[in-house]
């Protein structure tokens, strides 16, 4: 099933809960959130108070990403705000099977997120531990860049891998999608899109409405295989 994950970087903030409650209706299944502390990434976003403050707003899953170093310093934290589920940076982790078996130990989802630069062979010997995969199609710190052309031969890449052992891992990608690029995305392997710009900017029922049509259309195109 693919699964259309907004993220709030491109919202308008002085408007937060009524934009999420738009995304709800329009019918996207995540909210997601990105996290960025200054040192990862260049950007600081938002933290634990503001998630927090939107929970009550949403009943959707709360699609976590810490673009942030040492991430496992704050897991309960976020756990707490809110948090159905946790991505962090392979590149982040000192210790990242440690990190990630932390955060299914809370019961919630454990994700792994590879940048531009790392192959997912980088991650395979933790693939035991994590539900999701989030493939970075742009470098993370900013939104409203253009997709890294790629990124495509990444993604299957990626598929390739987990499909001998690993067939229930979902793979997210996040970064430059719209409902353009969106099929060959999912083309490609990717099940569950992150998108911002492409969301927020504009009519926010119509940019959902085009990606459910995308996606739409790829159901059939399995179904017919």
């Amino acid at each position: 099933m693919f699964k259309l994950a907004p993220s709030i970087l491109a919202a308008d903030f002085s408007n937060l809960g009524e934009q999420i409650r738009r995304i709800d209706k329009a019918g996207a299944e995540y909210v997601h959130i990105d996290v960025m502390d200054g040192m990862f990434v260049p950007s600081i976003s938002v933290g634990v108070p503001v998630i927090k403050a939107i929970r009550e707003k949403s009943k959707r899953f709360f699609d976590v990403h810490l673009m942030i170093e040492e991430p496992i310093r704050y897991i309960d934290d976020f756990i707490e705000a809110g948090a159905d589920g946790i991505t962090v940076h392979a590149e982040a982790c000192k210790h990242l099977n440690r990190t990630l078996q932390y955060i299914k130990s809370k019961g919630i989802k454990a994700s792994v997120a590879i940048n531009p630069a790392t192959h997912p062979s980088a991650i395979e010997y933790v693939l035991d531990d994590v539900d999701m995969v989030l493939v970075m199609t742009v470098n993370p710190g900013f939104g409203g860049q253009t997709l890294i052309p790629n990124s495509y031969q990444k993604i299957e890449d990626l598929k390739s891998m987990i499909k001998r052992n690993h067939p229930d891992i979902d793979i997210q990608v996040d970064g430059g999608i719209n409902a353009t690029n969106a099929a060959g995305i999912i083309k490609a392997g990717a099940n569950i899109l992150v998108a911002g710009t492409s969301v927020f900017r504009g009519n926010i029922d119509e940019n959902v409405a085009l990606f459910k049509e995308v996606f739409a259309n790829a159901t059939g195109e399995s179904k017919g295989r």
